[in-house]
């Protein structure tokens, strides 16, 4: 008995899902990997690391992640999602890969600079193809697909537990490289181009033929701009200007919140003198609290919008940091910090959602690509903000307050943003 049109293209629709989830899965490992070899790498017995110096192979990869994110972002739109996504894995694999062999910080540092423009370009490109292929709202498809970020993050920092100190630090980007062995077949085999880049592309009877297969309604787009420069200009074109500055500044609130947290805020909470144990244990349940959020977030969105529900959780998130600063039994604060992950994590990952949804196909991956990059300077900046705080030693209960007032800052400039379409998806 034939299988029914509509079973092969859910199927076919799972491997897209599938293969992007696990593409943001990766930037999960990459956002916490290198906390957790950092205590090895500053011994004696390996690279005695100074306190500078493990600044440096924190956020040379970050660095790397804003060149990524914005270039292979506008290049995506040029040479076609599923060449830059595939593309991207398996530079950040190649490069991770060669980090277990680095021989000193110098070496090392320059080869977390490359997997970082590698790993930029999957954030946008997996986004920008999940809401092509899916047949959900992008609010709830973009959110669910970010769990694998933090999935990533969980696993990650509970493999460090088995790996690092009986196998050594280096096993960590061997692990974190293997899976492209895997994937990179798989996305060859299963992952088709976007119809909405084709159709941009003049070459629609290809984009029938994936649509016909994935059950899709081809959108209609202009045609796309000639370079990667031209298609970067269209997002300050065309009336395009104030959204696309407001939602760089609500991605780089967004982003300094989540890279400020999960480098700082177990250190913050120990200098309030909470007995909290293994900072570890305590990342896991900010990150368990971010997975549970993003669930929420993406059926609000389908709801009343993700660009409201965007702000509605920025301002959630300023409420419940602010609420951190006061003192509370143990169990207390482990549900106020799962409740801040909650918040603030999905209200990142709902600029994302709006942004997609927000702009035509022709230059959907570069509008992600912008919003990522800009994203990526405020990760840097949050782990500098709450080591001058820690520095200064006024982290508690300061620290809590000045990340309100940044979660309070990307709600107004989330507000600031035009909508000019809301793409629905049945």
């Amino acid at each position: 008995m034939a299988t029914p049109p509509s079973a092969v293209s859910e199927r076919a629709t799972g491997w897209v899902a599938a293969l992007c989830w696990t593409a943001v899965l990766l930037d999960g490992f990459d956002l916490v990997v290198v906390g957790t070899v950092v205590p090895a790498l500053r011994t004696p017995e390996e690279w005695a690391l100074s306190d500078s110096g493990a600044t440096f192979v924190v956020t040379i990869g970050l660095v790397g992640m804003t060149i990524g994110a914005i270039t292979i972002g506008a290049l995506t739109d040029i040479v076609g999602r599923r060449k830059a996504l595939i593309g991207a894995v398996t530079s950040f694999s190649l490069f991770t890969l060669l980090c277990a062999l680095a021989p000193n910080a110098g070496v090392f540092g320059v080869l977390r600079f490359l997997a970082g423009i590698g790993l930029g370009g999957c954030l946008p490109t997996a986004i920008a193809l999940v809401n092509e292929f899916t047949r959900r709202a992008a609010g709830r498809a973009t959110t669910t697909m970010m769990t694998g970020y933090h999935v990533g993050a969980v696993l990650t920092a509970a493999l460090a537990i088995v790996v690092v100190e009986p196998l050594g630090w280096r096993w960590m980007f061997v692990i974190g490289a293997a899976p492209a062995l895997v994937v990179v077949p798989l996305m060859l085999r299963h992952l088709p181009e976007s119809p909405a880049y084709l159709v941009s592309h003049d070459r629609r009877p290809e984009a029938e033929r994936i649509a016909t297969r994935y059950g899709l309604d081809l959108e209609a787009a202009p045609h796309a701009p000639t370079g990667a420069t031209a298609t970067i200009r269209t997002l300050f074109t065309e009336g395009r200007l104030r959204t696309t500055l407001a939602i760089g500044v609500t991605s780089f609130m967004g982003l300094l919140l989540v890279y400020g947290l999960n480098s700082w805020l177990p250190t913050i909470m120990r200098e309030a003198d909470y007995e909290l144990g293994a900072a570890l244990a305590f990342l896991l349940v900010l990150n368990l609290g971010a997975i549970a959020g993003l669930l929420v977030a993406g059926r609000v969105a389908e709801r009343i919008g993700s660009r409201t529900a965007g702000i509605a959780w920025f301002a959630a998130g300023a409420v419940f940091l602010a609420l951190l600063s006061v003192r509370l039994p143990l169990a207390g604060i482990y549900l106020m910090t799962f409740l801040t992950g909650c918040f603030v994590f999905s209200a990142q990952v709902l600029v994302y959602a709006f942004t997609s949804s927000n702009h035509p196909p022709h230059v959907r991956a570069t509008a992600l690509g912008w919003a990522a990059g800009v994203g990526r300077v405020g990760a840097i900046t949050g782990p500098v903000v709450g080591g001058t705080l820690l520095a200064a030693g006024i982290a508690f209960p300061w620290g809590f307050y000045v990340f309100a007032i940044v979660g309070a800052l990307g709600a107004l400039a989330l507000a600031v943003t035009q909508v000019r379409r809301e793409r629905a998806v049945a």
